[in-house]
């Protein structure tokens, strides 16, 4: 009880509720206040890139949460969050991932000071936290591409088949948008939306590319395009490319298998001295806090860091084989 009143009589308590109410308050105005129309706009923006005017009332009707996205999306950073959360299939603005990143933060800061009881673990706790949703985001995107790379193959085959039954290439995508499991349909649900939204199969199929960043995806784009434009048999062109795509696959598979244990190696040795050292902080502080009270101490804790990111960094180039 006595600890429960300690930390409700914290100082950094105040502020970060209050912080954290406001943050929650835009964005339930946010999702309150979008109406039906607006998710309409965004819905044929998305899909077929048209600009739909706003008149008056609906910008009266823009929410607190949109304004905190408009003036998000002016800063340079905004394309690239947007980019990485489509590309994590994330359904999320920019102004709410940046809120999120910020309750995560304070979390991050209540977490460190109130175990640990030293404001300045609790300022590094702050910076790691702040990082976690943008580490969420790229863990995320990797699986998505590694599991549309893994389907790739498969799809390809399908394509062919399809154009070998008579089949357009608009056809044989919707039967692949039918029959195959996400991210695989989904990626070409939306490129069948965006070609019944108006836009061309080519540059639906780079809409895709840019949600996808595949290599193996766009050579199979490059030969749609090219046959679209030249002719020729795309079934056969197809075959042959997706016979190679599987083989890379096959490999890159092979590759992962033979490495796990250097990778696994890497991400251990990484976080045991972190870890190791704040068990040994709650075990003895008096002990460890040495290490804060002199420019010694401090001198080590910088060359520690840096040793063990060089380290760290290391290991995954030397496990990062390309194929």
């Amino acid at each position: 009880m006595e600890s429960l009143q300690q930390i409700l009589l914290s100082p950094y308590v105040l502020p970060a509720a209050a912080a954290i109410a406001v943050i929650l308050l835009f964005v339930g105005l946010g999702r309150a206040g979008r109406s039906s129309e607006d998710l309409i706009e965004q819905r044929l923006d998305r899909y077929g890139r048209i600009d739909v005017g706003e008149d008056e009332t609906t910008r009266q009707r823009r929410s607190a949460m949109d304004g905190i996205e408009a003036a998000v999306s002016r800063r340079g950073f905004a394309a690239g969050i947007q980019t990485d959360l489509a590309r994590a299939d994330l359904k999320l603005r920019v102004a709410e991932f940046f809120m999120i990143t910020i309750l995560t933060a304070i979390g991050g800061f209540l977490l460190g000071h109130l175990v640990f009881g030293v404001p300045l673990i609790g300022l590094a706790f702050a910076v790691g936290a702040f990082f976690l949703p943008r580490a969420y985001v790229g863990y995320r995107k990797r699986q998505r591409l590694h599991a549309f790379n893994d389907q790739l193959g498969d799809t390809i085959g399908l394509l062919a088949n399809s154009l070998r039954s008579g089949f357009s290439i608009v056809q044989s995508m919707e039967t692949v948008a039918d029959q195959l499991p996400d991210p695989m349909a989904a990626e070409f649900h939306r490129v069948t939306q965006e070609i019944g939204l108006g836009l061309h199969y080519e540059e639906a199929l780079h809409n895709m590319l840019r949600r996808v960043p595949s290599d193996d995806l766009d050579l199979m784009i490059t030969a749609i395009n090219i046959q679209g434009r030249v002719g020729g048999n795309l079934a056969e062109i197809l075959d042959t490319i997706g016979h190679t795509i599987r083989e890379r696959v096959r490999i890159k598979g092979e590759i992962r298998v033979l490495t796990a244990q250097q990778t696994i190696s890497g991400y251990i040795l990484t976080a045991l001295p972190v870890v190791l050292g704040l068990v040994l902080y709650l075990i003895n502080r008096e002990y460890v806090s040495r290490l804060f009270n002199d420019t010694c101490g401090w001198i080590m804790i910088g060359v520690s860091v840096v040793m063990i990111a060089v380290g760290f960094l290391i290991i995954r180039k030397i496990v990062d084989i390309e194929v």
